[in-house]
């Protein structure tokens, strides 16, 4: 996915993907599945996925009702601090995976191979899919690919790997392409990519995600394509759609124009963090809860009855 900090940046019946959820009626959502991707596809009901990284927040976004998270590479940004997503290695990402899918069993999982995971050796890339899968519990494994990776996404396919196939623009390749950028904004690129989506397709990819491309570029895949299209800046045409949960909080301090915040948590947790300052240096930590015991109130040591060794 887009680097936060970079780039420039139906009529059908309803078929529920969750309970209703109270306060006093937390029920556990309904298993989300390709199956309930692919119908939701077929229906035209558009579909929510947000990044995520660990389990607690994973929690509350599945009590949300939200049917998709992705563990992206981007946690080399939004948790180890660095300013691209090539920090991203697959132990910490195959254990933060695992981390969200704890949180929320129930969610479609959808894992970033990092970068170097899958690009020099087929034998390596089916290895580390599936310990996405094995370890991590993720349900997809996202590539970011063009067709000439055809072959690879056919392997896994075979060997029962679903694979997301990241095409348009990728920030695995942004040291070589000097940067972020948008992709497709030529007529020759738009033709490139509507071949990759093609090609990844044909080999068996069992989704396509859209990044930083023209609205009528997406368009045209999506048209074209019979498995859903995550789109992530690529217009509304795609079935679903994806952004940087940081971004959406407003907990990043600039974001691209298709993740605007919808929320300020960066700021109410400045206020939080204020606030305890405030109270230690009042010292109001309120009623202490823990109170001495006399000597008549400790239970005696449980001990073994001594029983003595046969000689």
């Amino acid at each position: 996915m887009v680097a936060p900090s970079h780039l420039s940046r139906a009529t059908a019946p309803k078929t529920r993907i969750h309970n209703d959820m109270t306060s006093s009626d937390e029920s556990k959502m309904t298993r989300v599945t390709l199956r309930t991707i692919r119908k939701m596809m077929v229906e035209d009901r558009r579909f929510a996925c947000l990044t995520c990284y660990d389990a607690t927040t994973a929690r509350w976004m599945e009590r949300a009702g939200l049917p998709m998270l992705l563990v992206g590479d981007t946690l080399a940004e939004m948790v180890l601090g660095h300013d691209q997503t090539y920090y991203a290695d697959m132990d910490i990402s195959v254990a933060l995976t695992a981390a969200v899918r704890r949180g929320a069993p129930n969610v479609m999982l959808m894992a970033d191979m990092p970068f170097m995971s899958y690009q020099a050796d087929d034998a390596e890339a089916m290895r580390n899919a599936g310990r996405f899968m094995t370890q991590a519990g993720a349900d997809l494994v996202k590539l970011e690919v063009d067709r000439s990776f055809a072959p690879l996404v056919e392997k896994m396919a075979r060997a029962g790997i679903p694979v997301v196939a990241h095409i348009g623009s990728r920030p695995q390749q942004t040291k070589l392409a000097g940067g972020y950028r948008s992709v497709g904004r030529t007529p020759e690129e738009a033709m490139r990519l509507i071949a990759d989506a093609r090609a990844l397709e044909a080999a068996g990819a069992v989704m396509l995600l859209i990044e930083a491309t023209p609205a009528e570029v997406a368009q045209e895949i999506v048209q074209g394509a019979t498995i859903p299209v995550i789109g992530c800046g690529a217009g509304p045409a795609c079935h679903g759609q994806v952004i940087v949960l940081h971004d959406l909080l407003g907990l990043t301090d600039w974001q691209p124009k298709f993740a605007q915040p919808v929320a300020n948590f960066g700021q109410e947790l400045v206020k939080a963090v204020k606030a305890w300052m405030d109270k230690v240096d009042r010292n109001d930590l309120g009623e202490h809860p823990y109170t001495m015991v006399q000597p008549d109130q400790v239970a005696a040591p449980l001990r073994r009855p001594h029983t003595p060794t046969a000689r």
